[in-house]
């Protein structure tokens, strides 16, 4: 499977990172936006050297001539986690003015898998209504919440479970969290 994630400027950035190291087995393409190189370095210990390492390969998020912003280059599935909800609205609008939102046009005028993770809190109505236009045409949103009733000990298992209801939506097997089974 050849996915793309995207990781954005916003709060979360280790959720995109557990993704990656979840998603080795596939070819998989990053893009980091310059905020997201910002938030990694004040929210985690990771460097960007070490998601080198963990993608196929990596695209700053100027590079608007790069492969993977035209349609004739084949990708089964975009996931922007953590997504910004100024990315989430540019992606609603159709505004492609860098490549995280370039390859979001691709992926749905494609018809290809598209999931977002959006980090923000409360949502305003103008956010609301972006995220049930993308949902309407297809688009995962796929929220950061926590299942309490998993009873988490520590935030990685928040992070696990986040990232292991991501892979359910791109249909990977996991192990990153034990399924619901009532007592």
């Amino acid at each position: 499977m050849k996915i793309i994630v995207g990781i954005t400027g916003a709060s979360g950035s280790i959720l995109g990172i557990k993704l990656l190291e979840s998603l080795k087995a596939h070819d998989v393409s990053l893009i980091l936006s310059e905020n997201a190189k910002k938030i990694i370095k004040y929210e985690t210990d990771y460097k960007e050297e070490d998601l080198i390492n963990l993608s196929s390969r990596i695209y700053n998020n100027n590079e608007m001539d790069a492969d993977i912003a035209s349609g004739t280059t084949r990708f089964d599935s975009l996931v922007i986690v953590p997504c910004s909800t100024s990315t989430l609205s540019k992606i609603a609008c159709g505004i492609a003015d860098n490549l995280i939102t370039r390859v979001a046009s691709v992926a749905l005028k494609e018809r290809r898998k598209v999931i977002l993770v959006p980090r923000e809190t409360p949502l305003s109505p103008i956010i609301l209504e972006n995220m049930l236009k993308l949902s309407k045409i297809g688009v995962d949103i796929l929220p950061p919440v926590p299942a309490f009733y998993l009873k988490p000990k520590k935030i990685d298992d928040v992070v696990n479970y986040i990232v292991g209801k991501i892979l359910d939506s791109l249909g990977i097997e996991h192990k990153l969290y034990k399924p619901y089974s009532p007592q």
